[in-house]
């Protein structure tokens, strides 16, 4: 039988020992510094649970609601499988969030490492635009009004805006097309877009090696190297386990529900998107409409080009670490605008 499989599937066994005894840099024991491979277990959490959720769910204004009931209070599980794709996105962007952090305060984001941190950025961003489509997609009032206002401050953007807006919506307003946009967005555009740049994004970590970092506290066992299975690879399945416990225990003890169906006649009286939005929400109600699409554009452009500002700071004094000084302020001034937010009713 196993010459059958051997001379119909070829495999190259000799490559597969040898990614399995790649080296890992030792900083990786400690699981903290490991969270490259969470948001991929993550990511492959909210593919199965998404397939799950397409065979009930109805991108009609009409039955969108419905359907999503239906699936919460009648098919069987139905609630937990929602529950899980619900907090699987919201741990999701935690951990690229974290990750990220921990490449920006390392330093890893440097040369020959820029393109690896552009495409963690976009990462980032596309797993954001999953987010929202998905909050969209329910079809509550938050998620209706929510969105008119994405597509509302996407319309006021300088140049492109109002042709971006309008592709969004599939008209000049929210409307029967929308839904049905969001829809695409979410299971198929954006999903195929992430695959992309996470194949790119795990190219690169390949091609260039994951950096090696040293420090003060480091036991011996840290020094070095150590290889990639069984050791990196046990931890990267310790974490996955305890993700699943997490999901599931978040699941139960706090389940996906539902609020009021979409009534494009009442706007609510308080309009909140989810939380990874609320900074934005926030700085919009600050500095103003224009100001405030002006700024966030800019973030955006330094944010994706970070390793070419730092290089700019450092090529100046390269002993600076201004670059450390700068996310701390930045890291404190969106938490901060995002509990501002939270706690302002």
């Amino acid at each position: 039988m196993s010459g059958f499989w051997r001379s119909r599937m070829p495999v190259n066994e000799e490559a597969i020992k040898e990614f399995g005894s790649e080296a890992v840099p030792g900083h990786l024991k400690r699981w903290w510094f490991a969270l490259g491979g969470t948001p991929a277990y993550l990511f492959i959490v909210q593919v199965f649970t998404g397939i799950l959720l397409t065979f009930y769910y109805i991108p009609n204004p009409e039955k969108a609601y419905d359907s999503v009931r239906y699936i919460t209070e009648t098919v069987p599980f139905g609630w937990y499988i929602r529950g899980m794709h619900l907090w699987g996105s919201h741990l999701l962007i935690v951990a690229v969030i974290l990750h990220m952090m921990r490449a920006f305060f390392t330093g890893t984001y440097r040369k020959p490492r820029e393109l690896t941190w552009v495409l963690g950025v976009l990462l980032l961003l596309l797993m954001m635009g999953m987010g929202f489509t998905g909050y969209s997609l329910v079809y509550e009032q938050l998620s209706y009004w929510g969105a008119t206002v994405a597509s509302n401050l996407t319309e006021s953007a300088p140049g492109i805006g109002p042709i971006l807006a309008n592709f969004i919506r599939g008209g000049a307003e929210i409307g029967e097309n929308t839904l049905t946009r969001f829809y695409i967005f979410h299971i198929a555009a954006v999903p195929t877009l992430l695959v992309m740049v996470l194949a790119g994004h795990i190219w690169m970590v390949r091609t260039h090696g994951v950096k090696e970092l040293h420090f003060e506290d480091e036991e011996e066992s840290e020094k070095g190297t150590f290889p990639f299975f069984p050791n990196h690879f046990l931890t990267e399945l310790l974490v996955g386990l305890v993700l699943m416990v997490l999901l599931s225990t978040l699941s139960v003890v706090f389940p996906a529900t539902l609020a009021d169906p979409a009534n494009p006649l009442v706007t609510p009286e308080h309009i909140k998107p989810e939380w990874y939005f609320l900074f934005t929400f926030r700085w919009l109600k600050l500095a103003g409409t224009d100001m405030a699409i002006a700024t966030m554009g800019l973030f955006a452009l330094l944010f994706v080009g970070w390793p070419w500002v730092d290089k700019l700071l450092r090529k100046k004094n390269p002993s600076s670490e201004a670059s450390v000084l700068i996310g701390s302020l930045v890291t404190l001034g969106l938490v901060g605008m995002t509990m501002w937010e939270i706690f302002s009713g």
